[in-house]
């Protein structure tokens, strides 16, 4: 039986070169693979882009409305991967798993556990609920900690407002991985206890 995975960590730890990794190695043996992507994610458009600069078009585009098993076409599929998993609606993450499971392919998610402000974002909350198995990627902080937390910057300046959803690169948003020590003196401005 085909597990689901949830590949998770803060922004820069390279979930989409991961991906890319992977596609790579199954079609170089032969094995196809099918790569999605949440249409919420604007940035690339229809493509996966990483920050090293590694671009694929995605097989589908999944809007938030769509049903993953009105799209998904698993004819000689041997692995469904998924950027920006983030961003998937509950119920398109349920049928991921059920995907998984019932089909025997398995389905890999890459994205972020959570948003600017430290709450789960509405995909990865089933995806931590349901996922076989959970494997965190890896960034640093710039104080060389390990890093757990994107903080959103607008302008260059740290903000603890605004939409969940702000695409890095648009509208003068960038995110900063970091730690808890430095997220909580640079974002939230206390230093003391």
């Amino acid at each position: 039986m085909a597990k689901l995975y949830f590949r998770y960590g803060a922004m820069n730890c390279g979930k989409t070169t991961a991906l890319l990794q992977v596609a790579h190695n199954y079609e170089e043996k032969g094995l196809k693979v099918l790569i999605i992507k949440s249409s919420i994610d604007t940035k690339g458009g229809s493509c996966i882009v990483s920050r090293l600069g590694l671009k694929r078009k995605v097989d589908i585009l999944l809007k938030p409305k769509d049903r993953v098993r009105e799209k998904v076409n698993l004819q000689g599929v041997s692995c469904i991967l998924v950027d920006e998993a983030q961003f998937l609606k509950p119920d398109q993450v349920q049928d991921l798993w059920l995907l998984a499971k019932l089909s025997d392919v398995p389905v890999i998610c890459y994205g972020l556990r959570t948003t600017f402000q430290t709450k789960l974002f509405e995909g990865s909350t089933p995806l931590m609920e349901l996922a076989d198995e959970l494997e965190e990627l890896v960034t640093i902080c710039k104080c060389g900690s390990r890093a757990k937390f994107q903080a959103r910057k607008v302008n260059g300046v740290f903000v603890t407002e605004g939409s969940e959803v702000a695409i890095d690169g648009e509208n003068a948003v960038t995110y900063e991985s970091l730690c808890g020590k430095c997220f909580i003196e640079d974002v939230l401005g206390i230093h003391e206890w």
